[in-house]
């Protein structure tokens, strides 16, 4: 493991000497506008192993990305090589279409303690639902960021997080509809979690689950997505959104393009430097 290696990946340069917050969140923030979330793997015919040096060797050496138990796991390795006091936690995902959370524990996430504060730190979520700073881990208070407002919510122990939404305006050229989550009002559950330290191994059974389940989403989509200096860029099988935060007052900017089989491969290459070794079915 070389730490300065994983800093090359991530385009990170500056001072690290404390474990302080100031350095979690830019090195997080490098991380996670460097590092796509993405299945790919799962669509190319690789298998997706749980294992730190494979992940590694994935992430770093081949500059690709992955799903939330590998890039969290390797931020949780960098992290814990940096000196902070960082550990695992699961989380059970919100599913809109159920209109609750799921009943198995399938996301991974850091809980990190700065100075004897708690933050929350997850680079693997994605999407427009990702954090772009650490958390912290107060229940009820509004956390504003550039995506938007995140919250958490506890309630006897486990602990809710929710973002507002903002409307979403859609570029004239679009040819599609922007898929949204049939939802009451502007909040959007997210995850619900406990302060139970886990192991890399509680999520083995996970990580070989979601590989073959033909209903979970990871199956059924190919996804890629990737934060950028204002937005987040997201590859669904052949659809391209890009997206602009807080184009105007309150809404985001969301310009999608459907792809050809033959655009897809150039698209991962030059929005997302991705280049994969076996052909991709999307």
């Amino acid at each position: 493991m070389n730490i300065q290696e994983y800093f090359g990946r991530i385009s990170y340069n500056k001072p690290h000497k404390d474990a302080d917050l100031q350095t979690l969140t830019a090195i997080f923030q490098h991380h996670i506008h460097s590092i796509p979330f993405e299945n790919l793997s799962m669509h190319c015919g690789e298998p997706i192993e749980l294992d730190l040096q494979a992940i590694y060797n994935k992430i770093v050496r081949k500059k690709r990305g992955g799903w939330c138990l590998e890039t969290n796991y390797l931020l949780f390795w960098a992290l814990q090589e940096l000196g902070y006091d960082v550990c695992i936690l699961g989380a059970n995902s919100y599913e809109p279409a159920q209109k609750g959370y799921g009943a198995q524990m399938n996301h991974l996430l850091l809980k990190v303690v700065v100075k004897g504060e708690p933050y929350i730190v997850d680079a693997g979520f994605g999407g427009a639902y990702q954090m772009w700073q650490p958390l912290m881990l107060i229940s009820g208070k509004d956390q504003p960021q550039v995506p938007g407002i995140f919250r958490f919510v506890e309630d006897n122990g486990t602990w809710y997080l929710e973002k507002v939404k903002r409307k979403h305006c859609i570029a004239e050229h679009s040819k599609d509809e922007f898929p949204h989550t049939p939802e009451l009002g502007n909040i959007r559950k997210i995850h619900k979690f406990t302060l139970e330290p886990r192991h890399i191994d509680d999520f083995q059974e996970l990580n070989a689950y979601l590989q073959v389940s033909p209903d979970n989403l990871l199956r059924k989509k190919s996804i890629c997505s990737l934060q950028t200096t204002n937005g987040v860029l997201a590859l669904v099988g052949w659809t391209l959104s890009e997206m602009k935060y807080n184009y105007t007052e309150d809404m985001d900017l969301v310009d999608i393009t459907t792809l050809t089989d033959e655009e897809v491969e150039k698209t991962l290459k030059d929005k997302f430097s991705i280049e994969l070794q076996n052909k991709l079915v999307p």
